[in-house]
């Protein structure tokens, strides 16, 4: 591992801005297509990058080899759903509330690889950052300006989403003696696979007449928000380590609030910075927690 520089910095700003901005650019596309057609072009315009870079470096792309059933069983888990459920949830709230609300990843992940995972185990210190970050979140659904009883299944869609994302994470451990870059290509190949049939069949997105905005926010969205925000990844996770790229948790929900109220003019309630708060400290208590060995 390298000595961190400012341009690692600057690269792992431009991550988190990548990954945060997908929650606007949801919102956009969600003015004129569905949430499956959403899910799957994202996918569909994510792996182009990734497999040029596997060509690029002649990577071996194994989505078909003897462990097909794990890319796939991934990409439905790790893309699929999660996609599908944020996609569907975004409709009907704030994108800078999708934000927050997917900022309880590693929250999550702390507390199910206590059960799944030997090297992870729960301790005081992650229990604490647990219950404050957590709390953020539920503190959050009071907020009756911007979740109420027409959007609050939308909510716990996006909160249901998040899991998804934890349990895919966890069943890439299975596969974690292969490339990066083959793993992604793999997992995006089979989650467009098992998206086209059931886009076409539920959406039939040849109807559409989209708009401009709309096109465009989705072909950023996969393009950047997924494929270069990937690879991106890789970089720095090559070059500074997990750690150091574990930091754009603290960054996307932050950024995530921004961008809403930049460029979809979102309103920012005295609840959802009190959230926010809650759920960054969460996450800085739960790293931090992750240094102590305490059973």
């Amino acid at each position: 591992m390298r000595e961190t520089k400012s341009l690692d910095y600057f690269l792992l700003t431009i991550l988190s801005l990548l990954w945060a901005s997908a929650f606007f650019n949801i919102k956009i596309a969600t003015y004129s297509y569905g949430p499956l057609t959403i899910a799957f072009l994202r996918i569909f315009f994510g792996v182009i990058p990734v497999v040029l870079l596997c060509r690029l470096k002649k990577i071996k792309i194994e989505a078909f080899s003897k462990d097909w059933h794990w890319f796939a069983a991934i990409g439905v888990i790790n893309l699929v759903i999660p996609f599908f459920l944020i996609a569907y949830g975004v409709q009907k709230v704030q994108s800078n509330l999708a934000a927050i609300l997917m900022a309880s990843t590693p929250l999550t992940a702390a507390a199910l690889a206590h059960f799944f995972t030997k090297n992870e185990k729960i301790n005081l210190i992650k229990i604490l950052g647990v219950l404050i970050g957590f709390s953020g979140i539920v503190f959050l659904f009071s907020d009756n300006l911007l979740i109420n009883e027409n959007n609050i299944f939308s909510a716990f869609l996006i909160l249901f989403g998040s899991c998804f994302y934890v349990v895919g994470g966890l069943l890439t451990l299975k596969i974690s003696n292969k490339e990066n870059e083959n793993v992604t290509a793999s997992i995006l190949i089979w989650g467009a696979l098992v998206l086209l049939p059931i886009t076409l069949f539920f959406e039939q997105p040849w109807n559409l007449s989209p708009r401009l905005d709309s096109t465009l926010a989705l072909i950023y969205l996969g393009i950047f928000s997924t494929g270069i925000a990937w690879l991106l990844r890789f970089y720095i996770l090559k070059h500074n380590g997990l750690v150091f790229q574990a930091q754009v948790a603290y960054l996307i929900p932050i950024f995530g609030v921004i961008l809403g109220f930049l460029i979809l003019n979102e309103a920012i309630t005295s609840k959802v910075i009190i959230s926010l708060i809650a759920v960054i400290v969460g996450i800085y208590i739960v790293k931090k927690g992750s240094k102590i060995k305490l059973v």
